[in-house]
């Protein structure tokens, strides 16, 4: 069993608009999307989506180290490092910073810890299910969180790498609310996906280079309430990336394929305090995996769900829990990080060979590795004492998902 590996290497990012036209047919909830997404901008585009000028280089440069000594994960089967040239992502499931939790922001490393699960990985993705303001109004919903620009500076500082806010929170201050976040999501660290000022910005991937391949990001919401009904991005209008069909982020997966020698897809999706995939879900991942997927996985219903197989795709259906202010009691506080590990000698030898024969290789992620925690009070998840039973319990849940436990 190896411990995750401290992060080392330098990784370039870049946020690319690709042209995604076609619409969805309007939502169940009396949404719709637009019928022609915008054309890609000729000047270079940096994280986030920021527009660079004229000759500007169109990636940055990063790094982070670990600092503090990693507890031992639990693996199955193989471990991140065990394959010879394995690049791992790690996923982290849903932040926010809402009551005591909110004092994480306090300091300059208030999230440090995570380095060593989260921050190992070579590529680190999460999702930050807030609104970044404090100005709007609350809008017509039960919950509404909120904090300030300081969570992307301190996520990034744990290690994180990609951070999605395609989800029914992001927009909890209304459209004053969405302006600021937007605003925040230009000058952050870190790039961040699934929300834009229109439909092809929401859509676009984060596309960063590790080890010399490009891992594309996208993110996308399909929680069908207020969120994506009121506030989804248009040709014309800003907001979340949202699927409630799948049309418009089919097209983004297809562009991103095209363009990409690894492809995760991030989700908002699930029924909330269920443990296993619901038929949106199911029926996502396949449409997901057939249309090119190397990893799909997601998080909001606040429970550890399946992961593993299905075809060449990794599935994971529910992260749980990551960064929270719990009040629901011993099952909040399930969590964990997800890290799976791809094979870059088959992501090259799949490259060389013509797109139309991608479907019939094998898959190029090759291990999974889960590290089982509990969210504690202050909001961090650590490495518990009965790890063992939340192993257990992420096993169990593979048998309802019908994914298999190994490639």
């Amino acid at each position: 069993m190896q411990r995750p590996r401290p992060r080392q290497h330098v990784l370039r990012y870049a946020v690319l608009l690709a042209v995604l036209a076609g619409c969805a047919a309007p939502s169940a909830g009396g949404s719709s999307e637009s019928a022609a997404g915008a054309a890609a901008s000729p000047n270079p585009v940096t994280a986030a989506g920021r527009t660079a000028p004229a000759g500007a280089a169109s990636s940055s440069a990063m790094s982070s180290t670990a600092t503090t000594p990693a507890p031992a994960p639990t693996v199955t089967p193989g471990s991140p490092g065990a394959v010879p040239g394995g690049l791992t992502i790690a996923f982290g499931g849903d932040i926010h910073f809402e009551g005591r939790v909110g004092r994480l922001l306090d300091g300059d490393d208030g999230l440090g810890e995570l380095r060593a699960t989260l921050g190992a990985a070579d590529l680190a993705v999460v999702n930050l299910e807030t609104a970044i303001t404090d100005r709007g109004v609350p809008q017509p919903k039960i919950y509404h969180f909120r904090t300030t620009p300081k969570a992307l500076t301190t996520l990034a500082s744990a290690g994180v790498d990609v951070v999605s806010m395609a989800n029914n929170h992001s927009v909890d201050f209304g459209p004053d609310g969405l302006v600021d976040t937007l605003a925040a999501r230009d000058a952050s660290p870190v790039p961040v996906v699934g929300i834009g000022r229109n439909a092809a910005d929401a859509f676009a991937p984060a596309v960063v280079t590790v080890r010399g391949l490009r891992v594309a990001v996208i993110a996308s919401t399909q929680i069908n309430d207020y969120t994506v009904n009121t506030f989804p991005a248009t040709a014309t209008a800003p907001g979340v990336a949202g699927n409630l069909r799948n049309d418009r982020l089919l097209q983004a997966v297809k562009a991103a394929r095209a363009t990409s020698d690894v492809l995760v897809v991030f989700l908002h999706w699930g029924t909330d305090y269920t443990t296993c995939p619901d038929r949106a879900q199911v029926a996502t991942a396949t449409a997901m995996a057939a249309a090119g997927a190397d990893v799909v996985v997601g998080s909001h219903a606040h429970r550890i769900q399946g992961s593993g197989w299905l075809g060449s795709t990794f599935v994971g259906y529910g992260l749980g829990n990551f960064v929270w202010l719990n009040t629901r009691g011993e099952a909040d506080t399930r969590s964990g990080v997800l890290t799976v590990t791809v094979d870059e000698a088959a992501v090259r030898a799949r490259a060389a060979l013509p797109p139309n024969q991608w479907s019939t290789q094998k898959s190029v992620v090759v291990a999974q590795d889960y590290a089982p925690m509990r969210v504690s009070d202050d909001g961090i998840p650590r490495r518990p004492a009965d790890a063992d039973v939340l192993t257990a319990a992420w096993e169990q849940a593979r048998s309802c998902a019908r994914l298999r436990s190994h490639p």
